[in-house]
């Protein structure tokens, strides 16, 4: 049902407090840029189109991400907000008839399913918006969802702008939404820059579309770890920890032996068979296929495009490397 949808993916960002001249979005997670986990969750969800709007040091962004079919660019020479950024993408939102993503470049936690849930919720019930929500106690500076006494949506508040009542509030705004795209058109054009920073806001296009009649939605259909955004070194870590878990869960319930998980480090990518072993401070990097039946260490290095036939032994301190 999703199927055909378009993806807005905020890509501009710098990495100022990264401390870095890398654009932040390419600051890598398990060995990949950190978008290409929000591409990969998109897909994976219905996205037939991605639209990515880049920034700062475009021209890496776009060499990177040039290899992807399916992605296109738009070009944000200024930061004016994340109303402005979407913006940018008025000639592809002009030619696109249906559902709409608009997600950011740096949340690598996204979950696919979380993401087709917000499409169905805008599918399901005809929204001219769809906020993705969650619910947290760790709210502080996030936006609050507020709903009327039926349940209903009502709009976004800031904490700056909140209530010591609304500040207590734990459903928070994730920063991703589905629109129709011709509704999402038309908001954009009727935002305006009317706040401390001068920026247009992209929360304020649901209140416009409200004030139009149109259905808007806050849907909660998020868990609150997609939503972390990776801002610092320290939260790149953070993320980089939670996908090695996820990934250490996956293989051993999948009847692999990793004998210490936090002291070793698998891809995401790779393949590995039942009743292989994994000693520890082994590295696993890029697309390996490992065989059932292997042993692996410790202290081993296995890397790149590479098959290890079932039973294979690679011996302690080892490096075996493919193309």
């Amino acid at each position: 049902m999703a199927n055909g949808a378009l993806a807005i993916v905020l890509a501009a960002g710098k990495s100022t407090r990264m401390k870095s001249a890398l654009p932040k979005v390419l600051h890598q997670v398990c060995g990949r840029p950190m978008i290409e986990y929000v591409l990969d969750a998109a897909r994976a969800a219905g996205v037939s189109r991605i639209v990515a709007v880049v920034g700062h040091r475009a021209e890496l962004v776009q060499e990177e991400l040039s290899k992807h079919a399916d992605v296109e660019f738009a070009l944000q020479t200024e930061q004016k907000g994340t109303g402005h950024a979407v913006m940018m993408c008025r000639d592809q939102l002009a030619s696109h008839h249906g559902a709409v993503l608009v997600l950011a470049g740096d949340t690598p936690l996204l979950k696919s399913d979380s993401l087709a849930g917000l499409l169905h919720a805008q599918l399901d019930s005809h929204a001219a918006a769809v906020i993705g929500t969650t619910d947290t106690e760790a709210n502080q500076g996030l936006g609050r969802i507020l709903r009327d006494s039926a349940g209903q949506f009502e709009r976004i508040v800031e904490e700056r702008d909140a209530t010591d009542d609304q500040k207590r509030i734990r459903e928070i705004n994730t920063g991703c939404y589905a629109f129709d795209s011709q509704s999402l058109l038309s908001a954009l054009d009727r935002i305006r820059p009317d706040n401390n920073q001068a920026e247009y806001y992209l929360t304020d296009c649901p209140l416009v579309l409200k004030s139009d009649g149109k259905p808007v939605v806050a849907a909660k259909v998020f868990q609150v770890s997609e939503a972390m955004g990776v801002n610092t070194r320290a939260q790149l870590a953070d993320v980089t920890r939670a996908i090695q878990q996820a990934t250490m869960a996956r293989l051993m319930a999948s009847g692999v032996s990793v004998v210490l998980p936090e002291l070793t480090y698998i891809d995401p990518r790779a393949v590995i068979e039942p009743d292989t072993i994994i000693l520890p401070f082994c590295h696993i990097h890029g697309p390996v296929t490992i065989g059932s039946d292997c042993r692996i260490g410790p202290h081993a290095v296995v890397e790149g495009a590479i098959k290890l036939a079932a039973g294979t032994m690679v011996p302690p301190f080892s490096r075996i490397s493919g193309d």
